[in-house]
């Protein structure tokens, strides 16, 4: 609930930090741990998403084993959980060990509450996207769109609309730029449709000879040109009952536009060479990432074809747009090459989490899918770093040192992606923020997005 405390466990053995830290995060409900059999025990009790955890526990409070030990054997029954580990002032080597080791993030002593704060609000949030990402691939509704992941507010839209026009027999136009996952969302149509059970067929109008694309399409009988040893249907006719996709539509030859406007006019087909006019029931899904209007006024596309492709169009954003979504998607296919190739990699550094933000995927879900099956391949430790991904490290060009200014965008861009997860849902965002709905509106009014 959204006035509930959110756990968080503190596994420290000075009970004067203990208190230090329990004042200073009392919108939490923190549970302390003096041990390692104390912290996998109130572990298993409690379940917290994020721990605080010092690397000099007892009975090696002097040195880091003990804590190394304590934070393996947490990450490796809660591999999800967010452990920020507590080092001392300058020991940089076992910070970044730990984080190499699978800790999300750490922080050195005397603690600085204002730098807490900020660590475990963001440690936080990134568990509820995490955990949001893995409720969407669960959730039989994302399960119709099968590889595509829906975590935005604009993709939640996109998605009810594909529910809705799935079971109506409409012509439709599904626009975006490449690799945005227009086959995704024409397949899924299919298989939310009565066709299902039918053949989805598919045909790339830009990937083959403009001489070949007529037979590829219609088909053509035995002897219409030379090499034509037999009679073969082409690709509508294969797609009888079912679902014909028309990939880049927007390169089909103005020549073969008049084809396919006469059989969506008609529905039947004839063949190369051929006179015998053949029915065919299709539902017909057209696809391009090209400007239709501007080649309909260039005269390279035929407004009137436009107009019988056009029953329902669905605009597909690009990632660079999907608020909250590029993070989602990126844990995404993480989890499923990691899974795949059987490499122990959990997570991303803070450099690469960062990057993922900030570039701006000219080449979509696809580029990134690219990007992060390489990085999964190449890692050397357990976390993907902006190396791997081929990723320039961001925040290069200025360096901001003033701590309210960075809460202020810390906290703008978790609302923002708990907005864009929650469809724009203020209590559902309340949810995945742990605060009040009150709390998000005052937020919400603060940082303008109201």
């Amino acid at each position: 609930m959204a006035d509930e405390k959110r756990k968080l466990l503190v596994v420290e053995d000075d009970r004067g930090l203990q208190k230090q830290i329990k004042w200073a995060l009392r919108e939490f409900e923190v549970i302390a741990a003096e041990n390692r059999p104390q912290a996998l025990a109130e572990l298993r009790r409690h379940e917290p998403p994020v721990v605080l955890q010092d690397l000099g526990l007892p009975p090696d409070a002097a040195g880091v084993e003990e804590g190394f030990a304590t934070l393996r054997e947490i990450l490796s029954l809660a591999p999800h959980t967010k452990v920020i580990v507590v080092t001392g002032n300058g020991d940089r080597d076992n910070a970044v060990r730990a984080v190499g080791a699978g800790a999300y993030d750490f922080y050195s002593k005397p603690v600085d509450v204002d730098v807490l704060k900020l660590l475990v609000n963001r440690a936080w949030t990134l568990h509820e996207l995490e955990q949001a990402n893995r409720q969407l691939q669960a959730a039989n509704g994302m399960i119709a769109f099968e590889g595509m992941i829906a975590s935005g507010a604009a993709m939640q839209r996109v998605c009810r609309t594909v529910e809705k026009i799935a079971p109506a027999d409409v012509t439709t136009l599904l626009l975006g730029e490449s690799g945005t996952g227009k086959e995704v969302f024409a397949r899924a149509i299919h298989e939310l449709s009565p066709r299902r059970d039918k053949r989805f067929v598919a045909i790339n109008c830009a990937a083959i000879p403009e001489n070949l694309l007529e037979s590829e399409l219609f088909g053509y009988e035995k002897g219409a040109f030379t090499g034509a040893a037999r009679t073969t249907p082409g690709k509508v006719e294969l797609a009888a009952g079912g679902t014909l996709l028309l990939d880049e539509v927007g390169d089909m030859p103005p020549a073969l536009q008049s084809k396919l406007l006469r059989f969506l006019q008609e529905r039947v087909v004839e063949r190369v060479g051929g006179r015998e006019e053949i029915p065919v029931d299709v539902r017909v899904i057209c696809a391009t990432n090209q400007d239709l209007a501007q080649l309909i006024r260039d005269g390279r596309f035929r407004q009137d074809l436009y107009y019988r492709i056009s029953e329902v169009t669905v605009t597909i954003p690009p990632l660079r747009e999907r608020e909250g979504g590029q993070l989602v998607l990126a844990r995404y296919f993480l989890d499923k090459y990691a899974a795949q190739m059987k490499r122990s990699v959990k997570g991303f550094t803070e450099g690469a989490t960062a990057a993922t933000r900030a570039y701006a995927w000219p080449g979509n879900v696809r580029e990134m899918e690219n990007k992060i099956k390489g990085a999964v391949v190449i890692a050397d430790g357990p976390l993907l770093t902006t190396e791997d991904l081929g990723l320039a490290e961001p925040g290069n060009v200025e360096v901001r040192l003033n701590l309210r200014q960075v809460r202020e965008a810390a906290e703008r861009r978790a609302l923002e992606e708990a907005l864009a997860l929650a469809g724009g849902n203020i209590s559902r965002a309340a949810d995945l923020l742990g605060v009040a709905r009150p709390t998000v509106y005052d937020l919400l009014q603060r940082h303008g997005l109201g």
